[in-house]
């Protein structure tokens, strides 16, 4: 009988689990695009407006900002008046370093093309003969290659389980990481469940290609 009602309850929360994890994070995104409204004045918010709070309106505002700001940015006034709202934030003390430092993180992530997580690797951490996945993020710094003989390096982010989004920035030798025939998408599936979710295609070992 209690074998019974463990295996029911198992049962149970396999099924609830994944939707209330879902429901959980759309609701943390909703929240967070809703919230940006909140940087505008008192009298120019959607509630204040129209007198009535319509759930999930902030959100939808929001993107439609950022849609159309990537159109206008996209024309040729729109890259003049970003770069000229560049060169004002750049004479900001502070305020220039953060700005710069997201700005080029955000354009390496997302810019198509880019070679920045578009790699899953395979390499020893923490230490020696235990093997951990990581997002190749680019090439190492050239002090660094300098400083190791010029011996190529590249740099990768190790993520922790199961919470991806922090980790660990490494550097190492080419030789001794091994790039996986696994994409992005299956290699955080593989983190954030623990391994319990495996890839589709299995990982390239003797005949492993070298990044």
């Amino acid at each position: 009988m209690i074998a019974y009602i463990r295996r029911s309850f198992i049962s149970g929360l396999l099924v609830w689990l994944p939707i209330w994890v879902t429901v959980l994070a759309l609701k943390f995104l909703g929240d967070l695009l809703s919230n940006s409204l909140l940087l505008l004045p008192e009298r120019y918010q959607p509630d204040v407006l129209l007198g009535v709070h319509i759930p999930g309106m902030g959100a939808v505002i929001t993107l439609l900002v950022i849609f159309f700001t990537g159109v206008i940015a996209a024309n040729f006034l729109g890259r003049r008046l970003v770069a000229l709202g560049d060169a004002v934030v750049a004479r900001i003390p502070l305020v220039r370093t953060i700005y710069t430092g997201v700005k080029q993180v955000t354009q390496t992530m997302f810019t198509p093309g880019g070679k920045s997580f578009r790699k899953v690797l395979l390499v020893q951490f923490p230490h020696e003969g235990v093997w951990s996945i990581a997002f190749q993020t680019g090439s190492a710094a050239k002090p660094v290659e300098i400083a190791l003989n010029h011996e190529p390096m590249v740099s990768y982010f190790i993520p922790t389980t199961p919470n991806p989004t922090s980790g660990f920035l490494m550097m190492a030798p080419k030789s001794k990481v091994i790039e996986l025939d696994m994409s992005v998408d299956q290699a955080l599936k593989f983190v954030i469940s623990l391994g319990v979710v495996q890839p589709k295609v299995a990982a390239l070992h003797g005949n492993s290609k070298k990044s």
